[in-house]
C-alpha cells in the first residue's frame, strides 16, 4: 500500500470510525486489506454493502496473496442449517442485509461471538435501512465487537439536515476520518511518481461552438423561468454551471420531492425540459454529427412542441436545429458530414505512439459510454484497400467512411427536417435498436500480419473464435495493442483497476473525462513506479466538457470542506458507540399508545397485564426490504420473520395486513393480484386490512400524475379501490402517510389483543394445512358467505349440513332457523332466496305473466 493508504488503514484498524475518501484514491485497497486482517477462523466478521463484482474482486485479490481462509459469500442458496454451520466455522462472510437480519432475529447467529461488522458504501446506510437494523440488533447484545465503515462519496454526506451525524449515529461510530485529494499525505504520496500527462486542447468547430451557445441560451431561459414561477423555492443551486453536472437532477429531485404536489405542471415540464437540454448539450462532444442531428430532430416535432415549456419556439432553438442539419449537408443539400475533431486527435495520438514506442505496446482508450467503444472500433478497423499499411490514412479514411455509413443508416440521404414527425421518430427509435445490437462493453484490437503480403493490420480480438479458423488467416498475433473500454464496464467501478492490473498499459488515452478514472491512474502509477505511463488528454478547450470536469472537482472540494467544518463543530456523545447501556439509539421505545394511556388513567395508573412482555408482530420475509420492520422493533414490538402465504403482517390471530406502497398498489390493481390477495385474506381472517403506505418524503395524496404513469389517472386507481371494497365488505383500507405513522398505528391496534402464533400464521394458505379448501368448494363457499343472514359464525353450519344450493333453496324458514340458530338471520336468508326481485304491483303482474326463474324455479321443481 501507498503511504496514505497505510495511514488510512491504521486509523480504521486501531479505532472504529467512518472513513470518507475522495473518489479514486483506493478505498477498495484499504477495505481489501481490512478484510485480509480478519480472515481467520477465530473471528466472525460480516461484510455489508458490497455487490457481486466487488466481492469477486476482493476475493480474487486475496487469493493472489495466498490468504487462507478466503472470505465466503452467503446467499439464499444456503439452507438454514448450512448457514448455521458456516457461522460456527468463523471467518469473513459477505452477506446481504436481509439474510443477516432474519438470522439475527431468529437467533441463528451467535451474536456474542461476532467479532465485528465491516460496512462498505456507508453513505447508503440511511436508505438501506436493513443494514442499520442489523447493526442495531448486533449492538444490542454485543458491546465488545467493532464496526468499521467506508465510503468514497463525500457529496452524499452533504445532502439533507445533519446527514453525517445521522449516519454516524446509525453506524454507532464516534470517529470520522476524512481523506480528500488535497490532503497533505495524499499529495506527498502521489507526487513521488506521477504519470506523464500530455494535454491536447482541441477547438470546437464553428458549428459545434454555435450549437453550444444555443443550448446554453436555452438552458438559461428554462432556469430563469423556473425561478420566476417559483420565487418561494430555494433555487440558488439551480444554475447553468451546476446543471451540467451528472448529479444535478438527483439533488434537485431530493429538494423538490416534499413539495412536488404543490408545483405547477409548467414547473414540472420546465424541469423535464432542462434535463432534455442537458442531455443534448453533453451529447454534442460525445456524438458524431449524424447521431447528434438525429437526437436534435427527435425533439423537433409538433407533439413535443405542444408538450414542452416553449423553448422549441425560441430563436436559439431554431439555430440549434438548423446548425445541426448544416453539419450534414452543404449549401446544395448534398450529404457532406462534418468530421469529428476528437477522431482526428485520436488518429494523431495513435500515430505518435506507433512512431515513438519502438515496438508493440498496449494502448488503453477510456471512454464514457459503451456506444463509443463500438464507434471507435468501427473507425479503427475500417481498412482502405489502396493503402493498407498507412495508419494515418487508415484512421482518417475510416472516420469518413463511418460517417457515410451512419448517414446512410439513419439519415436515409434526406434532410431530417424534410421528413414528417413520424419518420423522424422512427429514425430515432431505429437508431436506439441499432445501438443496442452493436454496443459492446469493451473492444480489444490486436496487431496481426497478413501471411501473403506481410502487411500490418488491426483486427478485433474474439476470445471465442475457433483457433483453426484464426490460424488460417493470421500467422502471428501479438498481444493486444488497443483496448477501448468504458470507465465503468458493466457498471463496475473496479473494472478499470482490473484492466490496469491485467494489461499494464504504457499509454492511456482519456477520450472522455472522468475524475475517478484519472485518480485511479495516478494511484496505479505510484504502485508501479517501474512502468512510466503516458496519459494523453484530448479535451475541447472552453467547451462544456471542460466545465463539467471543473464543476465536479469544485463540488467535491466543497463537500470535503463542509465535512471538515462539520467534524470541527460536531458534538458526539460518549455513549454513541453503543458499548454502554446509555446509548439513545439502542433505546426501544416501549411507551404505550394514546389508547392505553387513556385506559391506564381511568384505572388510576394501574399496570396492565400485557406490560410484562413486548407485543409481537409476525412479518413476512419479503417485507424486510422495507423500513417498517425496523421502526416496529424500535417501538418495542418484537419481530418474528416467517414466510407467509397470506398477508404481510399478522397482528393477532384474526387480524391480517397486506401492505402496499403506491407503486405496488398500482401494479397489483392492474394485474389483478390484489384481488387474489384480498380474497385470500377475507377467506382466512376475520379482520383483513389493506394498508396503503406513502413515502414520507413525498406528498400524501393521489392527485395528479406524480405516482402514476402518463396513461394512468388517479381516478382509475380510486375507482378500482371502490370496486375492491364492494367485492370485499370485510376488507378495511387504511391510509398511512409514512412508515413511522404505520408503526404507531400497529402499536395502537394491538392494544388489548392476543398475540399471533408463527406456526399457525405460516400454515394459513399452505397446501399442507389448508383450512377448508379440501373440504369445501371454494367458489360455493364464497357465494354462500355473501348471502344476507350468513355470517362467519353460521356459514360452516350451512356448509356442513346442506348438500348443495338446491337443497338450501328447498329449506323452509323454520328449517333455516333451526339450521342457523338465529331467527333474524334465517328470515334475511329466506327472503333473499325466495322474494321477488321486483316490488309492488309490477312485480306481481310480472310473476303472473312469466314462468318462475332462477332459484325459485329450481326450488319448485325440487318440491314436485
Amino acid at each position: 500500500m501507498l503511504e496514505y493508504e497505510n495511514q488510512m488503514f491504521l486509523d480504521s484498524l486501531h479505532e472504529d470510525g467512518l472513513l470518507i475518501s475522495a473518489k479514486g484514491l483506493g478505498v477498495e485497497t484499504v477495505f481489501c486489506n481490512m478484510v485480509k486482517v480478519y480472515c481467520d477462523p477465530g473471528n466472525l466478521v460480516f461484510v455489508l454493502g458490497t455487490n457481486n463484482k466487488e466481492e469477486d474482486y476482493i476475493i480474487s485479490e486475496l487469493k493472489k496473496e495466498n490468504t487462507r481462509p478466503l472470505p465466503r459469500v452467503i446467499t439464499s442458496d444456503y439452507s438454514i442449517s448450512e448457514r448455521e454451520h458456516i457461522y460456527s466455522e468463523g471467518g469473513v462472510l459477505f452477506i446481504s442485509s436481509r439474510i443477516i437480519v432474519v438470522d439475527l432475529l431468529k437467533r441463528r447467529v451467535p451474536i456474542k461471538q461476532i467479532s465485528g461488522f465491516l460496512v462498505y458504501r456507508a453513505h447508503k446506510i440511511l436508505e438501506s435501512c436493513q443494514d442499520g437494523f442489523a447493526l442495531r440488533l448486533y449492538r444490542l447484545e454485543n458491546k465488545t465487537g467493532f464496526i468499521k465503515a467506508f465510503s468514497s462519496s463525500a457529496e452524499s454526506f452533504t445532502r439533507g439536515f445533519a446527514r453525517v451525524e445521522r449516519v454516524m449515529k446509525t453506524l454507532f461510530l464516534r470517529n470520522l476520518y476524512l481523506w480528500p485529494r488535497f490532503h497533505a499525505v495524499v499529495n506527498s504520496s502521489l507526487e513521488k511518481c506521477k504519470p506523464r500527462v500530455i494535454e491536447l486542447h482541441l477547438q470546437l468547430t464553428p458549428r459545434m461552438l454555435q450549437l453550444q451557445i444555443s443550448l446554453l441560451d436555452l438552458m438559461n431561459f428554462v432556469i430563469r423561468e423556473i425561478k420566476r414561477i417559483n420565487p418561494v423555492l430555494d433555487t440558488n443551486e439551480v444554475t447553468v454551471e451546476n446543471a451540467v453536472s451528472r448529479s444535478f437532477h438527483k439533488l434537485l429531485q431530493l429538494q423538490l420531492d416534499p413539495v412536488w404536489h404543490q408545483l405547477s405542471s409548467t414547473t414540472k415540464q420546465l424541469l423535464a425540459d432542462l434535463k432534455t437540454l442537458r442531455h443534448i448539450l453533453l451529447s454534442l462532444t460525445q456524438m458524431d454529427c449524424v447521431r447528434f442531428n438525429n437526437l436534435a430532430m427527435s425533439v423537433r416535432s409538433s407533439e413535443y412542441a405542444h408538450r414542452s415549456s416553449g423553448w422549441v419556439l425560441l430563436d436559439s432553438a431554431e439555430t440549434l436545429f438548423v446548425t445541426a442539419e448544416r453539419r450534414l449537408y452543404n449549401a446544395k443539400q448534398e450529404a457532406c458530414p462534418e468530421s469529428n475533431p476528437k477522431w482526428e486527435a485520436l488518429n494523431e495520438i495513435l500515430n505518435e505512439i506507433r512512431t515513438t514506442s519502438g515496438g508493440v505496446q498496449t494502448v488503453l482508450i477510456l471512454v464514457n459510454e459503451a456506444a463509443t467503444c463500438r464507434q471507435l472500433k468501427d473507425v479503427s478497423t475500417d481498412r482502405p484497400t489502396d493503402r493498407p499499411t498507412d495508419r494515418s490514412y487508415f484512421l482518417i479514411k475510416g472516420s469518413k467512411q463511418l460517417l457515410s455509413d451512419l448517414y446512410e443508416r439513419y439519415a436515409k440521404k434526406k434532410p431530417p427536417s424534410h421528413n414528417a414527425a413520424g419518420n423522424v421518430a422512427h429514425a430515432g427509435s431505429s437508431e436506439n435498436v441499432e445501438c443496442e445490437e452493436l454496443v459492446e462493453n469493451c473492444v480489444t484490437l490486436s496487431q496481426s500480419h497478413d501471411p501473403q503480403t506481410g502487411d500490418v493490420c488491426f483486427a478485433e480480438c474474439n476470445p471465442k473464435e475457433d483457433e483453426e479458423t484464426s490460424s488460417a488467416t493470421v500467422t502471428a498475433r501479438e498481444e493486444p495493442v488497443i483496448i477501448i473500454e468504458p470507465f465503468k464496464k458493466d457498471a463496475n467501478v473496479l473494472s478499470l483497476l482490473q484492466t490496469l492490473q491485467m494489461h499494464k498499459p504504457r499509454y492511456i488515452v482519456m477520450y472522455d473525462v472522468d475524475v475517478t478514472a484519472i485518480r485511479q491512474i495516478e494511484v496505479f502509477q505510484c504502485r508501479n513506479s517501474e512502468l512510466q505511463i503516458v496519459v494523453y488528454f484530448p479535451m475541447y478547450a472552453g467547451a462544456i466538457e471542460e466545465q463539467a470536469y471543473l464543476t465536479t472537482l469544485r463540488r467535491e472540494r466543497n463537500a470535503f470542506e463542509f465535512l471538515i467544518e462539520e467534524k470541527r463543530t460536531m458534538v458526539i456523545p460518549a455513549e454513541q458507540d453503543g458499548k454502554s447501556g446509555d446509548c439513545a439509539e439502542l433505546c426501544r421505545d416501549v411507551g404505550t399508545s394514546s389508547t392505553s394511556e387513556l385506559l391506564n388513567t381511568r384505572k388510576g395508573g394501574a399496570a396492565t397485564s400485557s406490560a410484562s412482555s413486548n407485543p409481537l408482530v409476525i412479518v413476512d420475509m419479503r417485507e424486510f426490504r422495507s423500513e417498517l420492520p425496523v421502526l416496529l422493533h424500535r417501538r418495542g414490538i418484537d419481530i418474528d420473520p416467517v414466510t407467509l402465504q397470506v398477508g404481510d403482517y399478522i397482528l393477532s390471530p384474526d387480524m391480517c395486513v397486506e401492505r402496499k406502497s403506491i407503486n405496488d398498489l398500482i401494479g397489483s390493481l392492474n394485474s389483478g393480484r390484489l384481488y387474489q390477495q384480498a380474497l385470500a385474506m377475507t377467506r382466512y381472517y376475520a379482520k383483513p386490512m389493506l394498508l396503503i403506505e406513502f413515502d414520507q418524503n413525498k406528498p400524501f395524496d393521489l392527485q395528479g400524475r406524480y405516482y402514476l404513469s402518463k396513461d394512468l389517472q388517479s381516478t382509475d386507481i380510486t375507482s378500482k379501490l371502490q370496486l375492491l371494497t364492494l367485492h370485499f365488505p370485510k376488507l378495511k383500507i387504511v391510509w398511512s402517510p409514512s412508515p413511522y405513522a404505520t408503526a404507531q398505528l400497529f402499536h395502537e391496534i394491538k392494544e388489548g389483543r392476543s398475540e399471533p402464533n408463527a406456526a399457525d400464521a405460516s400454515a394459513v394458505g399452505s397446501s399442507e394445512a389448508n383450512l377448508d379448501e379440501d373440504k369445501y368448494n371454494v367458489a360455493i363457499k364464497d357465494l354462500v358467505g355473501k348471502l344476507p343472514g350468513v355470517t362467519s359464525q353460521n356459514i360452516f353450519a350451512i356448509l356442513n349440513k346442506v348438500e348443495n344450493l338446491e337443497e338450501l333453496l328447498s329449506f323452509t324458514q323454520v328449517q333455516l332457523k333451526d339450521l342457523l340458530q338465529n331467527s333474524a338471520n334465517a328470515t334475511q336468508l329466506f327472503n333473499a332466496l325466495h322474494q321477488d326481485m321486483k316490488s309492488g304491483e309490477r312485480a306481481s303482474s310480472s310473476v303472473k305473466r312469466s314462468k318462475p326463474k332462477g332459484f325459485r324455479a329450481i326450488a319448485r321443481k325440487k318440491q314436485k
